[in-house]
């Protein structure tokens, strides 16, 4: 059962979420009766509430989506909210779809998407992964964080050639390693608002961590929003490169740590924008003559279901007319498809640039 405090914190949001002028998917589909609905529930395992689910988006009326699971479970106990907000994010992934099994395809078809090196700054490309048998952000135990970040450290230490590298503990990092990584942008801070609301950033910096090779173009992130963030980048816009460091890092790390997986939805994460392949490939790029007509922009990235976001990614500004445009859809495709939605919408927003 669901207690008393938490029912009348859940009638308040709702009552306030329902009352604002939020244009958030859950305000979208957290319509009275689902909400009735779902009050009461809690997951089996973790004992979640909808309250767990929805906290972010109460607290953050500002919120484009304002909801994350708590753990594993909760992508089935609160499906009558899950999955309208999944099929409304991922561009019609209904739910009596399933996700394609995974497949990284022929990572050497990618070449670069900007040769001569005129408009994209900097290429990558990353996927979240959680690590099977524990919870998301908000269920886990300080305990458990610290066993997590010793299981990707050592599993992390055993890869060799190009991903060989080292990891850093958050905990007791010397300020100078800090300074360094935050200047590479490497290293990300505690929380932001939306991940504080949600519980995610508790026990902070216990059991977090990052790891980098010695070229810096291959890192992992421990339990930042996921358990674990691969990322490939490097300057420049060879995709194909790129992809290809990241699927090969994918793939050992999978043979030491298992990952969380549904049939259905794919790769489990916190965050239902983050399901399935939960592949995010972005690029760096200056297109000025296109960002002067920025709706002309959203239009063309639209085309071919990209992403367009500020310099520093989500809730930023273009610093410079430097946008970060990425694949938006991750469901419902496989890898390879996804990468290649960005890979076909750069190369054509590219094209039309030089146009102008």
């Amino acid at each position: 059962m669901v207690d008393a405090a938490v029912l009348a914190k859940l009638e308040e949001g709702f009552a306030k979420l329902a009352a604002s002028d939020s244009k958030s998917l859950l305000k979208k589909y957290l319509t009275k009766e689902v909400f009735d609905n779902l009050k009461n529930k809690v997951t089996p395992t973790f004992k979640s509430t909808l309250l767990d689910v929805i906290q972010s988006g109460l607290e953050n009326h500002d919120s484009g989506v304002g909801i994350y699971a708590p753990d594993a479970e909760s992508y089935t106990v609160f499906a009558d909210l899950f999955d309208p907000i999944i099929e409304d994010y991922h561009g019609g992934f209904k739910k009596t779809d399933k996700h394609p099994a995974s497949n990284f395809g022929d990572v050497k078809s990618f070449g670069n998407v900007d040769p001569t090196n005129e408009y994209v700054i900097s290429t990558r490309v990353r996927c979240g992964r959680s690590m099977q048998g524990y919870p998301f952000n908000p269920c886990l135990t300080e305990a458990q964080y610290k066993e997590m970040e010793g299981k990707v450290s050592t599993t992390l230490s055993g890869l060799d050639g190009e991903l060989k590298g080292k990891f850093y503990p958050l905990t007791g990092m010397e300020k100078g390693v800090q300074q360094q990584l935050i200047d590479d942008h490497f290293l990300f801070k505690e929380g932001d608002r939306f991940l504080q609301a949600a519980n995610a950033c508790r026990y902070w910096p216990s059991g977090r961590g990052i790891y980098h090779n010695d070229a810096k173009t291959f890192l992992v992130w421990c339990n930042e929003e996921d358990h674990l963030r691969i990322i490939s980048m490097q300057q420049g816009g060879d995709l194909g490169q790129i992809y290809t460091r990241l699927v090969t890092a994918v793939n050992e790390i999978e043979k030491r740590v298992p990952f969380s997986h549904d049939d259905r939805l794919g790769f489990l994460t916190f965050c239902p924008t983050n399901l399935g392949t939960t592949i995010r490939a972005s690029v760096h790029i200056k297109v000025p003559k296109l960002a002067s007509n920025k709706a002309k922009l959203e239009e063309v990235a639209a085309k071919y279901n990209l992403q367009v976001r500020g310099t520093r990614g989500e809730h930023t500004e273009a610093e410079g007319g430097v946008y970060d445009i990425s694949n938006k859809r991750r469901m419902g495709l496989t890898e390879y498809d996804a990468v290649k939605e960005m890979y076909d919408g750069i190369t054509e927003l590219i094209k039309l640039e030089k146009s102008l």
